[in-house]
Order: structure tokens, then C-alpha cells, then sequence
């Protein structure tokens, strides 16, 4: 099978979505399936044999912290260049919309997976009036697909309501194997924690934006001076995260990658997550299988990966006390070990995997839809482009 990824998001960008794709892409590889990525042009050319096809991008005067890629007509060429057996397009909302579009025109079998709740960030960057056309254009995109994927079975109830067609769940993954806790270090410990080690030490990873909520952390550490907080990320609201926590043990780190990621979770003692906008949060379960239990804000995706006293602690959304509470459980040394070792356990059940098999299986469902849908409504077969 030859397959085209049309995607908002790849290297070098770290994030939970390219994350995902690249071990989707090197399972494809490995069964020996070819490999198309169209994402914005960042210098990257090949990944693991697969062909990374990069168009223009430009800055978003809203959001100038990195750029995009509009929908262009260059889509179409690099389709009928390629000329895949199916289309995969990750979350669709701008060079994605080309993907959709000219897949639909050039008569592709196409899936679309949901990873971003672009709604929900409405809220909080005061756009929330914009919600409801937001939607109809969500549902519109993904309509066109012949199957939707998203994240959680939350997110899946969320868009069935809200009227998507054929949503299914694709499942979590980590790398259990590079996320895991004999990376603790007691150096990477000293600076995370600014030399106060026998602080508890919280760390935070991802990206820094309004909607992660970091804020809400803040009178924790105001309330609690034996309590460390590490910010492991970048993102628009840096400068402002580090003038709100300028008074409190926090660090912030930076980007960090590979090895000294692993080890910062390692070396942390609880995962805290206030994020209640998130489709999954991959964080989550590479904290766990680091042994860090994860403090979390309750919300449909939250909940289905933290068990409460069992693999993290889950506090109120927008409830400080909540949070300080769920913290001061921590004091329990007992319960502290219980909680470590089974989030390690919880998260060796969900390696890449399973996950990377079942997107295979999701291309081949879209083939069958796909091929269904054209003998019921007598569509015209393919016709094949070459270069």
C-alpha cells in the first residue's frame, strides 16, 4: 500500500501527534508499505524510508510562536505526484483542508484523526462566540472522510454528539522502553530543582500555551514552599509563565529531548497535568512509565488514563484546594510507592505496538468504506495518475 500523511505537524515539532505518526511510520515501514508525509517545509526530507514532501509556510499574526502551512495548491500536485491508494489526514484546520479537499476531487479513499480540540481552546483566547461555527467546519472536514479517528473515548462520545461520521478510537501508546525509571538522575534532580532536592518536585511537561492552565499551579507554591515546580517546554506564553512564577521554586528547563527527557520525568517525583483541554496527552503515560504518579485536573480524558489512589491523584478543574489536597496525599509514603509502581505497570500494558497495528487496520477499513460507499452510490473507480 502506498500511503500519503497530510499533516499540520512533524519534525522537527515535538509534540504528542508526532509522536504518534513517527512510530505509525516506522511500523508501516516495516511491513513494507510505502510512506508519503506532506507537512510544513522545516528542512526535514526522509523519515525512517519515508518520503517527507514539505510545503510553504508562513506565521499567523495571532500566533506568531511558529508557523504554518496554509491550503495551497501544492497539495494536489504532490497527490497526483505520489498518487497514494489512500489519504491520511491528521487534524485537519489548514494546509489540512487541502488534504481533504483534493483528496475528495481526486477521488481518494481518505481517513481524518482528531487531535487538537481546537473548540475547547476557544474558551481561552476569548473566542468562545466563535464555537459553534468552529464546529460546523470541524464536522465538515471530517465528514468528508470515509473514517474519523480520534484519541480517547471522551473525545469519540464528544464527536459523535456533535454529529461526526464514523469516529473510532485509536489507541494510546508510549515507549515503554525509553520512558522508564532507571533514568532517575540525581544531577538532572539538582536541576530541576534548582538545588532544592528534598523538595517534592513536580514537573510539568509540554507546551507552553493558555490552554495547558499552568497558571493554576501557582498558589500551590504559594501555599507550599517545600514544593518545586519544573517547566519542561516552550511555547507563547513563556515570558509571562516565568513573570507569574518568578517568586516561587519553579525552573523552567526549555525544549527537551530524547534522553534528558526520560530523565527529567525520572528524576521528578508526580507528573502534575492541569490541562483539561487535551484529546489524550501522551504525557500522561510517558510520566507513568517513567514510575511518576500523575496529579491531574479531572477531565473525560484524564480520568480514562489516571485512576484515582490507584495510578495518580485527580483534583477539581479550577479548584486550588482540590489540587492541594490531592498533593498532601503524597505525604503518604505508602501510598506514594503503591501509586509509583503501578503507574509503571498500568503503562507497560500500551506500548506503540498496538496502536501502530490498529492504524493499518484503520487504512484497510478505509478501503472497505471506501469501496463500499462507491458501489452503492455508483462512483467512478479511481483513476490512476501517473508522474
Amino acid at each position: 500500500m502506498k500511503i500519503a500523511i497530510i499533516t499540520e505537524t512533524f519534525l522537527p515539532s515535538t509534540d504528542g501527534v508526532v509522536t504518534r505518526l513517527k512510530e505509525s511510520i516506522k511500523y508501516l515501514r516495516n511491513q513494507e508499505h510505502e510512506v508519503v508525509v506532506i507537512a510544513p517545509d522545516f528542512g526535514v526530507t526522509e523519515y525512517e524510508g519515508a518520503i517527507v514532501e514539505g510545503v510553504k509556510t508562513t506565521k499567523m499574526p495571532f500566533y506568531r510562536y511558529r508557523e504554518f502551512s496554509l491550503p495551497q495548491r501544492r497539495v494536489k500536485d504532490l497527490l497526483q505526484k505520489h498518487n497514494p491508494d489512500l489519504v491520511h489526514v491528521v487534524n485537519p484546520a489548514l494546509v489540512g483542508v487541502s488534504g481533504v479537499y483534493y483528496a475528495d476531487k481526486l477521488d481518494y479513499p481518505l481517513i481524518a484523526s482528531y487531535h487538537t480540540h481546537v473548540p475547547k481552546y476557544l474558551d481561552y483566547y476569548r473566542l468562545y462566540p466563535f464555537k459553534p461555527l468552529v464546529w460546523w467546519y470541524f464536522r465538515k472536514l471530517h465528514n468528508y472522510a470515509d473514517v474519523n479517528l480520534c484519541t480517547s473515548r471522551a473525545i469519540k462520545k464528544e464527536l459523535d454528539e456533535k454529529n461526526f461520521h464514523n469516529v473510532s478510537v485509536w489507541d494510546r501508546g508510549v515507549a515503554v522502553d525509553h520512558y522508564h525509571p532507571r533514568h532517575k538522575s540525581e544531577e538532572m534532580r539538582e536541576r530541576l530543582s534548582a538545588g532544592r532536592k528534598d523538595n517534592k518536585l513536580l514537573v510539568f511537561v509540554g507546551r507552553l500555551a493558555p490552554e495547558k492552565e499552568i497558571h493554576k499551579i501557582k498558589p500551590l507554591l504559594e501555599k507550599r514552599d517545600d514544593i518545586s515546580l519544573a517547566i519542561v517546554g516552550d511555547g507563547p506564553v513563556k515570558d509571562e509563565l516565568e513573570e507569574t512564577f518568578k517568586d516561587t521554586n519553579t525552573v523552567f528547563t526549555g525544549l527537551m529531548h530524547g534522553e534528558e527527557l526520560a530523565q527529567a520525568f525520572a528524576s521528578s517525583d508526580a507528573l502534575i497535568f492541569p490541562s483539561v483541554t487535551e484529546t489524550l496527552g501522551l504525557v500522561i503515560l510517558e510520566s507513568m512509565a517513567s514510575g511518576l504518579p500523575v496529579i491531574a485536573a479531572k477531565s473525560g480524558p484524564t480520568m480514562e488514563q489516571v485512576e484515582d489512589g490507584k495510578t495518580g491523584l485527580l483534583f477539581e478543574n479550577e479548584n486550588t484546594e482540590s489540587m492541594i489536597q490531592a498533593i498532601e496525599r503524597l505525604e503518604d509514603e505508602e501510598l506514594y510507592q503503591t501509586l509509583c509502581k503501578n503507574a509503571r505497570q498500568e503503562a507497560e500494558k500500551y506500548s506503540w505496538q498496538k496502536p501502530s497495528e490498529q492504524i493499518l487496520e484503520y487504512y484497510y477499513k478505509t478501503l472497505k468504506v471506501y469501496e463500499e460507499q462507491a458501489a452503492t452510490t455508483s462512483k467512478k473507480s479511481k483513476v490512476k495518475v501517473t508522474e
